[in-house]
C-alpha cells in the first residue's frame, strides 16, 4: 500500500514542510510541501536523508549497556526496564553519597528540535536540581538571548529581520543560505534573497569568508574575525554623528551611549578591521535611508570574545535607525505558542551562581560548558561524579574536548539518551536511545518563537514506534519518576500531569494571560476530556492560551491542537506586526540603550583592538548544510562528494606557509594541534583560515560505519576554554590565533 503524508522536518530550525512517500512502511520519497506557508516547498538535502537516519544501521533501537572500557568495551543489549532503573540508580547513588551537585548534566541541540524533550526534558532537569548544567547554548547563542534579557526583558525577545518586505538586509557573521536562519527562521532563504533583490533591495554581507551567502549578496566585505563590534560601533556612531538616528519615543540614554562609543569612528575602524571608513560611511547611510531595514549576526558574531557586545551593536543599528518594530525592519514575531509568556523558558537570570572551581557566573540556570571538564576532575565538594547527556557530543562540540573525554572516563557512572553511540556516549554505562525523528510527532515550540512569519504546524509521526519502544517523552518522564525513588512500572503520566499542571498553574497567576483568574481545576478536565498525554495534550493547552487560541471558550473557533490536525499543512496567522512598547518586560518597560552591563565592556573591546595586528593569522569555524554540527556524518548521502573537513587557505598565506592544495598542514593554538588537509581557496580572507566544526571522529568504541571513512579533525582541540566572552560566558571559536607548518 502507497501513502502519502504530510509532516515538518524535526533536524534544524527551518521547520520545513514534507511530503513524504511510504510504500508497505517505508518512506521511498521525501519532498517539500509547496503548500507549507513558511518553507513554500524549499527542502534541504537534511530533510531528504530523513529516510537515511530512520534506516541507518548505526542508529540505535534497543537500550545498551557497557562492560570493559576504551578498546576493551563491550556493549550489551537489555530491556527498557532494566536499562531505566540502571540509569536512575546510577544517578541516584552519585547524590545520595555525594550531593545534588555530583550530577552534571549536558543538554544537545537536538533537544531544541524534539517536541518530547521540549514538553518534558525541562521537567526532568528540574527534578534533579544541580547547579552543574551545561549545554550547546554556551557555544552558540546565549550573547542573543543575554543582550534580549538586558535590552527587552526577556532571553527570547529577540527580534528577527522581516525579510519578506525588508529593501536592505545586512548580514555580520551569519551564512543563513547554509544555516536557513539561526534564531531567524526563515526556509526557502534562496528564493527570499531572489525576491528581496527582485523589489530593488540589497542584501549587504560582512564576513571573512565568501560564504554561501556572501555569494549571492549584492555586496561582501571581507572584514577581519573579531573586529566586527569595532565595525558595528563605528556604523552606530555614524548614525549619531550624522544627525541620522530616529530611535523611537521608548528608548533611554542616548547621550550616555554616544560618549560610550565616541572612541569607534569609522576610521579607527578600519585600522583594525580592513574594512574601509568610506565604505562604513557609505553602508550606514544607506542602511539609515532604506524603505525598510534590517541587521542581522549570528554565529560568527556570538562565538568570539565580544559576542554580547556585538549583539548589543546590531540592536543599537536597528533601534536608532528606526527599523526596531517596524514592518520591512526586525520585528518580534507573535508565535501561536509564546514560550515567553506561558512560562515554558523563564526571563532569564545571570550570575545567581557560579561555578565551583573557576568562579564562573550562570547565565539561565547554565554554566559555561568550557567550565565541565575542570568540575568533574577537581576534588571536593560538589565535584561532578556522575553526568547525564541528552542528545549532545560535547567531546567534539565543545572546547577542551580530548581532555572531557578522558574525564568522562573517569566518571563513576554516565548514561545517555541519544540514537548514536558516539564520541561521547561511548563513555555511558547505558545508553537510552529515543525514537528515530519519523517515529515522533512534532510541534516547534522553541524555533517558531523566531520565525519569519507567524505560522504554525503539527506534525504526527509519519511511521510508528518500534515494538516495545517508548517515546522520547515516556523515557524522560520515566526517568525523572524512577530518580525520585518511584516503582520501575510507575506510569509516565504522573510526571505528565506534574508538568501540564505547572503550567495551567502558571497561566492562570499570570495577569497577563487570557485565562487569568480561570479555575485551573476546570482547564485540566477539559484537557483530559479528549484523552490526550503526553507532548499532545500540553501542545492542546498551550494552543488553547496563546494569542490565537480559544482560551477555553472565550474565543471559539480559535487555535486548538484539533484545529491544526484538521489543517496538516499548516496554519497561516499572517506577517509579523509592530508588538511595542507592550512587549517590553524591562522594569521601566522601555529600552536602555547603553545598559551598564553592556557600556561597562567597552574598554577591554578597544584594549583588545590594540593586539589585533599582532595576530598574524587567526582560525575561524564554518558550517555545511549537509551536516548538522558533529553529526549525520555517518549517513553516505550526505558526505559523499568532496571532502568538507578542509582547511581553508588563501593563496597568498598557501606561498607564505609552503602549503599546496590537497597536502596537509599542521595548525597549532595555544591549546593544541592537528593535521588538516589544506583547501587553497580566495574565497577566505588573507591572514585566516578556517575548519569545520563537528568532525574529527574517533572511531574506537563507536559505530560510526561512514564517519569512519572520513573522520576529518576536531577544531575545537585549537579552541582555548579559557577563552571566553565574559558578559555571557560563551566560548571562543571564532578569531583564534594559530600557526601554520607545511606537512
Amino acid at each position: 500500500m502507497t501513502q502519502t503524508k504530510l509532516g515538518v522536518c524535526n533536524l534544524c530550525e527551518a521547520i520545513c514542510g514534507l511530503k513524504l512517500t511510504i510504500e508497505d512502511g517505508a518512506v521511498t520519497n521525501i519532498r517539500g510541501n509547496e503548500d507549507d506557508p513558511l518553507s513554500r516547498g524549499h527542502i534541504c538535502p537534511k530533510g531528504v536523508a530523513l529516510a537515511d537516519i530512520y534506516t541507518d544501521p548505526d542508529r540505535l533501537r534497543r537500550p545498551i549497556r557497557r562492560t570493559g572500557t576504551g578498546a576493551d568495551a563491550v556493549w550489551t543489549e537489555i530491556s527498557w526496564d532494566e536499562a531505566l532503573d540502571a540509569v536512575a540508580d546510577g544517578l541516584a547513588k552519585a547524590v545520595n553519597e555525594n550531593d545534588k551537585n555530583a550530577l552534571g548534566i549536558y543538554v544537545g541541540n537536538p533537544n531544541a528540535h524534539s517536541l518530547g524533550s521540549m514538553t518534558h526534558g525541562f521537567e526532568l532537569i528540574k527534578t534533579f536540581k544541580t547547579r552543574n548544567k551545561f549545554s550547546a547554548s554556551s557555544v552558540d547563542q546565549i550573547p542573543h538571548m543575554y543582550v534580549g534579557m538586558l535590552q527587552f526583558g526577556h532571553q527570547l525577545l529577540l527580534p528577527v529581520a522581516d525579510i519578506d518586505r525588508t529593501n536592505y538586509f545586512l548580514v555580520f557573521g551569519a551564512n543563513p543560505m547554509a544555516s536557513n536562519g539561526s534564531l531567524m527562521t526563515v526556509p526557502d532563504f534562496p528564493n527570499r534573497v531572489r525576491e528581496l533583490k527582485a523589489r530593488g533591495g540589497k542584501m549587504v554581507v560582512f564576513d571573512p569568508r565568501r560564504t554561501e551567502t556572501a555569494k549571492v549578496a549584492s555586496e561582501h566585505h571581507f572584514i577581519r574575525p573579531a573586529s566586527d563590534a569595532v565595525v558595528l560601533m563605528a556604523m552606530v556612531n555614524t548614525l549619531l554623528d550624522e544627525g541620522l538616528a530616529n530611535p523611537p519615543a521608548y528608548v533611554d540614554n542616548t547621550d550616555a551611549l554616544g560618549a560610550a562609543i565616541a572612541d569607534f569612528t569609522p576610521e579607527y575602524a578600519e585600522t583594525v578591521s580592513g574594512v574601509p571608513a568610506a565604505e562604513i560611511r557609505r553602508i550606514t547611510r544607506e542602511f539609515a535611508a532604506a524603505d525598510g531595514s534590517a541587521a542581522y549576526g549570528r554565529i560568527g558574531l556570538s562565538t568570539q570574545g565580544f559576542g554580547s557586545i556585538c549583539q548589543w551593536a546590531i540592536n543599537l543599528l536597528n533601534i536608532l535607525s528606526g527599523n526596531l518594530d517596524r514592518v520591512g525592519g526586525v520585528l518580534f514575531p507573535e508565535p501561536a505558542i509564546d514560550a515567553a509568556k506561558n512560562g515554558l523558558l523563564g526571563a532569564g537570570h545571570f550570575d545567581i551562581w557560579r561555578s565551583r572551581v573557576r568562579d564562573m557566573p550562570e547565565f539561565g540556570g547554565e554554566l559555561p560548558v568550557s567550565c565541565f571538564r575542570e568540575e568533574i576532575d577537581t576534588p571536593g565538594k560538589g565535584q561532578i561524579k556522575a553526568v547525564l547527556t541528552l542528545a549532545g557530543n560535547p567531546v567534539l562540540s565543545t572546547p577542551d574536548g580530548r581532555r572531557l573525554a578522558e574525564s568522562f572516563a573517569g566518571l563513576d557512572f554516565m548514561a545517555s539518551v541519544d540514537i548514536y553511540l558516539n564520541e561521547t556516549t561511548r563513555h555511558a554505562d547505558v545508553i537510552l536511545p529515543p525514537p528515530s525523528q519519523l517515529q515522533r510527532s512534532h510541534y516547534d515550540l522553541l524555533l517558531l518563537q523566531f520565525a519569519v512569519r507567524n505560522v504554525a504546524n503539527y506534525s504526527p509521526a509519519p511511521l510508528p514506534l518500534d515494538d516495545g519502544q517508548p517515546d522520547e517523552w515516556e523515557i524522560l518522564a520515566k526517568l525523572a519518576l524512577l530518580f525520585q525513588g518511584a516503582d520501575i512500572d510507575a506510569d509516565p503520566a504522573t510526571a505528565d500531569e506534574r508538568a501540564i499542571g505547572s503550567l495551567v498553574h502558571h497561566a492562570v497567576a499570570d495577569p497577563h494571560s487570557r485565562v487569568h483568574g480561570r479555575d485551573a481545576d476546570e482547564i485540566l478536565a477539559t484537557l483530559s476530556a479528549d484523552g490526550r498525554r503526553g507532548p499532545e495534550r500540553m501542545l492542546d493547552l498551550m494552543l488553547r492560551i496563546g494569542p490565537f487560541g480559544d482560551a477555553f471558550g472565550v474565543a471559539p473557533g480559535g487555535a486548538t491542537l484539533q484545529m491544526l490536525i484538521d489543517h496538516p499543512h499548516g496554519v497561516d496567522f499572517g506577517a509579523l506586526e509592530p508588538r511595542l512598547p507592550e512587549l517590553l518586560r524591562t522594569p521601566s518597560g522601555r529600552i536602555e540603550l547603553a545598559h551598564p552591563a553592556l557600556a561597562a565592556d567597552v574598554p577591554r573591546l578597544l584594549e583588545a583592538m590594540a593586539g589585533m595586528a599582532a595576530q598574524p593569522l587567526v582560525l575561524i569555524g564554518r558550517r555545511h548544510l549537509r551536516s548538522n554540527n558533529s553529526w549525520m556524518h555517518n549517513i553516505g548521502v550526505l558526505v559523499k562528494g568532496a571532502p568538507r573537513c578542509t582547511l581553508q587557505v588563501h593563496p597568498d598565506d598557501a606561498v607564505e606557509f609552503g602549503l599546496v592544495d590537497g597536502g596537509y598542514a599542521t595548525v597549532t593554538s595555544r591549546v593544541g594541534s592537528v593535521d588538516a588537509a589544506v583547501e587553497v581557496t580566495e574565497a577566505i580572507r588573507p591572514g585566516v583560515v578556517s575548519l569545520p566544526h563537528g568532525w574529527g571522529h574517533s572511531m574506537e568504541g563507536t559505530r560510526l560505519r561512514v564517519a569512519s571513512e572520513r573522520p576529518g579533525v576536531n577544531s575545537n582541540v585549537l579552541t582555548d576554554h579559557e577563552a571566553l566572552d565574559p558578559l555571557s560566558g560563551t566560548s571562543v571559536l571564532n578569531g583564534i590565533p594559530v600557526t601554520l607548518v607545511a606537512r
